[in-house]
């Protein structure tokens, strides 16, 4: 039976999973990816809400037979292909091959770090060394060694950096543990696997370092699935470049101080050069001023007094080197250690040197820690030479990947001008299910009174609409001004991100039934809410990348001297594919309805806000406040008729 029959009438999906309507975009995509795995070739579909994408790569890559990898977003998402979609369809199609889920090595507990911090244990603060203990107790019970499974230690606890590992301090076939570890075990799994899960950060990081296990699996698969793959340019940005941070100085430091502590005990150097790094570290972080910020690393170096410090945490890391030098071929531990500070030492100088062309040198402060990063500003050719050496069939999908309904702008940074596209609409009624509104009387944008006025303005649809709403912001200030406002004047649940996990978050907006929710970031994405419980999605102005943004402004730079428009071929596009996200939050099922309102001028008053309005999904519009709150009331109504009829 060909696979395209599974998605039809009387097919096999609609008589094995329950609730399962077809769709003939979904089988239109089901068709193009059995092409481009018969012809070994790259696909990049764009599919609107509701195609039912992942049904439609699920079904051709399992019917195929072949070796596959199913790359996603993030781990939750991760989780949820593979403990909720995968297994349906297996058992919908009868599938007989084998599936592993793999993520990165921080997800796995480490069993000699663990041991290590057992040995000097009383180095460390009485709340880690309680975590310790737990994660100790727990270790004798779990048969994978999966840190999300341990449930009797918080997820944001500081110990797990401290009994995980990293690419930069696993000792490999060092390790006195090695033959137990569970970072091994999960990737014996994933290569006897037929279908692996992972997720973008894990791929991109095995293609560049091809880190020993998984970097085997890449040339084995002939099948290569990213779903939303709009994130894959910033990720592989961020993995072909290359940073340093205070976390792997501090964790440097760390084993040091463990080596010597356990096993290196005469040579007190250690404990002192160790000492000093952290403290210059700690000074480093002090320099670079307010949390919560990302600047220019060029800009920064042109100051004396950051230089300064620079050059002292320069020779801290030397000194450290040195002395671990001296002690080379007595502990496995120390040898990792001195390994790491050769390459941090490497990539430190690299990092100084900024005048080197074709890479963003910034830096973010937060916390008690920093980041050191440089950044190609194109990714093109890299990832061109990576579908190129490998055999494979490539699909790239996701809701969000055309711009004013061209792929150019997305083909071009990854460098796929050949591939085969496609364009897939969305199957809901936007017409009559959704009402897009930019309200008239805005207050002026980025001003200190914005957010009491935007409240004061939203608060009559927030109550006509009894909560159920999420208001997306562009920036921490407005989601803090907004939610501070809404909690004075509204009678209604109002949480905000970063009260609790986002899981608990959504747990609770849907629970409450009448909640509104102040987001930013990691809200606008990636977050799936169906029903009544989310009628109304708000969004405070157009997701334009801040302007001091270090990455942004060294790509409108390049473009401007390859004689481009920056403001149209960089910040629109990226704007638009943001927008395009958090719109795309508002109706997730057939029976979804709802109302958009997007508090920004620009979209009807600029030319360029056509595009942003193309690109949106087909929902009639208007300029009402008092219209949205009736539309949103007629449909709670026809809801409440609807349900009384048929009891």
């Amino acid at each position: 039976m060909p696979v395209s029959d599974d998605f039809a009438e009387n097919g096999i999906l609609t008589r094995t999973i329950p609730g399962f309507h077809p769709r003939e975009a979904q089988r239109q995509m089901a068709k193009s990816i059995i092409d481009i795995i018969d012809k070994q070739g790259v696909l990049i579909a764009e599919a609107g809400t509701g195609t039912g994408k992942t049904y439609a790569y699920l079904v051709p890559a399992l019917r195929s037979g072949k070796k596959t990898i199913i790359s996603t977003g993030s781990k939750a998402l991760q989780d949820q292909l593979y403990n909720r979609d995968l297994p349906t369809i297996i058992k919908a199609i009868n599938y007989d091959g084998n599936t592993a889920l793999l993520k990165g090595r921080s997800n796995y507990l480490c069993l000699e770090r663990l041991d290590q911090q057992m040995l000097s244990g009383g180095d460390l603060e009485a709340e880690v060394l309680s975590d310790v203990m737990y994660i100790r107790q727990w270790s004798t019970q779990t048969e994978d060694g999966d840190v999300s499974r341990c449930h009797s230690v918080a997820e944001d606890s500081r110990v797990w950096p401290l009994v995980t590992s990293t690419n930069d301090n696993c000792l490999g076939s060092d390790c006195p543990r090695y033959k137990e570890c569970y970072v091994l075990s999960a990737r014996k799994k994933a290569m006897d696997a037929d279908v692996v899960v992972v997720n973008h950060h894990l791929f991109m990081a095995d293609t560049v370092v091809k880190d020993t296990g998984f970097g085997e699996l890449i040339p084995e698969a002939e099948i290569m699935i990213f779903d939303e793959a709009h994130q894959i340019p910033d990720i592989a940005s961020h993995y072909f470049g290359q940073q340093l941070t205070s976390r792997q100085l501090f964790d440097l430091a760390r084993d040091m101080t463990v080596a010597y502590r356990t096993e290196v005990r005469d040579q007190v150097q250690l404990q002192k050069s160790a000492d000093r790094l952290t403290q210059m570290v700690m000074d480093f972080r002090l320099v670079l001023g307010e949390t919560g910020y990302r600047g220019n690393l060029r800009e920064l170096l042109q100051g004396g007094e950051t230089k300064r410090f620079l050059t002292l945490l320069d020779d801290a890391l030397e000194l450290s080197y040195d002395v671990m030098k001296l002690s080379l071929g007595r502990s496995q531990l120390l040898d990792s250690a001195f390994e790491r500070a050769t390459i941090y030492r490497n990539r430190l100088k690299r990092l100084i040197d900024t005048t080197i062309p074709g890479y963003s040198y910034w830096f973010e402060s937060y916390g008690r820690h920093f980041l050191l990063a440089i950044t190609p500003l194109s990714v093109a050719d890299k990832f061109r030479e990576l579908i190129k050496s490998h055999k494979s069939s490539w699909v790239f999908t996701s809701a969000t990947l055309s711009v004013n309904e061209q792929m150019s702008y997305y083909t071009d940074r990854l460098g796929l001008e050949n591939a085969t596209t496609l364009i897939l609409n969305s199957p809901f009624d936007y017409q009559h299910q959704t009402l897009l509104c930019v309200p008239r009387y805005l207050p002026p944008l980025n001003q200190p009174y914005t957010a009491k006025r935007l409240a004061t303005m939203l608060t009559p649809v927030i109550l006509k609409n009894q909560g159920r709403c999420f208001f997306l912001c562009t920036s921490h200030a407005m989601m803090r001004g907004l939610a501070e406002e809404f909690k004075v004047s509204l009678p209604l649940p109002v949480l905000m991100q970063g009260e609790m996990s986002k899981t608990q978050l959504l747990q609770k907006f849907v629970s409450s039934g009448n909640a509104l929710l102040v987001a930013t970031q990691s809200f606008w994405e990636g977050v799936d809410v169906r029903g009544d419980t989310l009628s109304c999605v708000i969004i405070d102005k157009l997701p334009f990348t801040a302007p001091d943004d270090p990455l942004l402004r060294a790509r409108i730079e390049d473009c401007e001297l390859r004689g481009g428009d920056a403001f149209r071929d960089v910040q629109i596009p990226d704007a638009v594919i943001s927008l395009k996200q958090g719109v795309g939050r508002l109706i997730r099922d057939v029976h979804d309805y709802g109302a958009i309102i997007v508090c920004d001028d620009r979209l009807v008053s600029r030319a360029y806000g056509e595009v942003f309005l193309s690109s949106l999904p087909p929902s009639p519009r208007t300029r009402s406040l008092e219209k949205t709150m009736e539309f949103l009331s007629q449909r709670a109504q026809h809801d409440v008729i609807q349900e009384i009829s048929d009891s």
